[in-house]
């Protein structure tokens, strides 16, 4: 839980117990920030606790990492509600001359208007610019102040989440393995040793479906979303057979 402090994650588990409180004491929806990762371990840590009140999580899109919870239920309260959550997209005015960009240009830009980290959820690159996804409290402040990206002039509007995240979607592709084991498959997803694959699990920097992951010889299944820290993220697609030589072929979605 790297990027946190004990005293940040004490007073998250406190705040979500209190939400949860809120939500069947009034009878509303409650809703948290954006949580990381970590965050989200926080929750799952007392989700005995919350049942009682019905929650769920959203990001926006399935593939999304950052994730809001929302306590309350249609069977607690009697009616629906959507998530605030505003899909964004965020594009340069002349595509032809823009800078070639990265996440940390986009989260960069973000931040520099002062926006706290929680009110902003995962962006995706998207050429030849990036889909985000915001609040919609904080959604009409960046639609108005953010202009500029690197430097180039970019230009923001409103998306519709299921159409414009389909060319974000991660790129397939096929790799060969021992074995389908989450830390083989991590250490020849970003070339690097089984010895430093295992250290990445040591520190708590694997997660699968949201849940921090220790052990490293976990076998991985169909439609597991996997996050290591400091390299990126992948869904397991399935395995697709052996090789003659007797390795196992894969195929992986890779976030790019």
């Amino acid at each position: 839980m790297a990027g946190t402090s004990e005293k940040e994650l004490l007073q998250l588990k406190k705040r979500l117990l209190e939400l949860a409180e809120k939500s069947y004491n009034r009878g509303i929806y409650t809703y948290t920030p954006f949580l990381s990762l970590s965050e989200q371990q926080v929750f799952y840590e007392v989700e005995k606790e919350v049942a009682y009140a019905g929650f769920g999580m959203e990001g926006g899109s399935p593939v999304c990492e950052r994730k809001m919870i929302r306590f309350g239920s249609v069977e607690n309260l009697g009616y629906e509600e959507e998530y605030p959550i505003v899909c964004m997209e965020l594009m340069p005015v002349t595509p032809k001359f823009a800078d070639k960009f990265t996440h940390r240009d986009f989260l960069g830009a973000v931040m520099n208007l002062g926006i706290e980290r929680n009110t902003i959820g995962d962006i995706f690159l998207k050429e030849p610019g990036a889909i985000l996804f915001c609040q919609e409290s904080i959604a009409p402040f960046i639609l108005e102040n953010l202009g500029q990206v690197k430097h180039t002039t970019i230009k923001c509007r409103i998306a519709q989440t299921t159409e414009e995240i389909e060319e974000a979607e991660p790129k397939e592709v096929s790799v060969t393995v021992a074995s389908a084991r989450i830390d083989g498959v991590i250490a020849k997803l970003y070339n690097i040793s089984r010895s430093q694959s295992l250290e990445l699990f040591r520190n708590g920097r694997v997660f699968v479906n949201g849940m921090t992951m220790e052990n490293n010889s976990y076998p991985l299944k169909k439609g597991d979303a996997v996050t290591v820290r400091g390299y990126g993220k992948f869904i397991f697609y399935k395995a697709a057979g052996e090789t003659r030589k007797g390795k196992e072929r894969v195929i992986i979605g890779m976030f790019v």
